[in-house]
């Protein structure tokens, strides 16, 4: 059975900097203590009732009385920061899209990378589990442009308004921002 927005103000109370505390003592955990721990993938997660619960999950409910249907999106990419402000609901894709850079990422550009015959620089994109090859250019900062473009075409801004391929034509002045 689901947590209840009852059950979650019986026993939380929500701080601003987007914690939860607990408002009574169990086992280990004293009345006020912050509750939750961090998880392998760097989420705050909480035992509720005999259930593994997001806190960002838990913090949606408490604001809006209902548990969100598909995934929330932490709007700053920073797991920790649950502050309500810092949540939307998102569709998984759009959730994945506002994902950084991966580890692995060499050129700074999410889905630009050197081609690997050397000298040239790849753009691509991934929609629906499927990725697109957007071309192969001779110019980095053309490569970036043809992702944002690629990006915008599919108004990803809605989703991802920073994405990397934004940041960097912004910085390297490719674009100008608009008012």
């Amino acid at each position: 059975m689901e947590v209840t927005l009852d059950r979650v103000r019986e026993i939380f109370d929500y701080r601003h900097d987007g914690c939860l505390v607990w408002k009574v003592s169990r086992g280990a955990a004293m009345k006020g203590d912050k509750a939750g721990t961090i998880n392998g993938y760097g989420y705050c997660m909480v035992w509720v009732d005999g259930k593994w619960y997001y806190t960002h999950r838990l913090i949606w409910l408490w604001h809006h009385g209902y548990m969100p249907e598909y995934d929330l999106d932490h709007i700053n990419r920073i797991k920790g920061d649950n502050r309500v402000e810092n949540l939307r609901e998102a569709s998984r894709s759009c959730n994945m899209r506002n994902m950084g850079n991966r580890k692995d990422n060499k050129s700074g550009v999410k889905g630009v990378y050197g081609d690997s015959s050397g000298g040239r620089c790849c753009a691509s994109i991934t929609v629906n589990y499927k990725t697109y090859i957007l071309g192969s250019f001779d110019d980095f900062d053309e490569a970036v442009l043809t992702r944002l473009a690629a990006e915008q075409c599919l108004d990803w801004s809605n989703c991802d308004s920073s994405s990397p391929a934004y940041k960097y034509a912004l910085e390297h002045r490719l674009i100008r921002k608009e008012c």
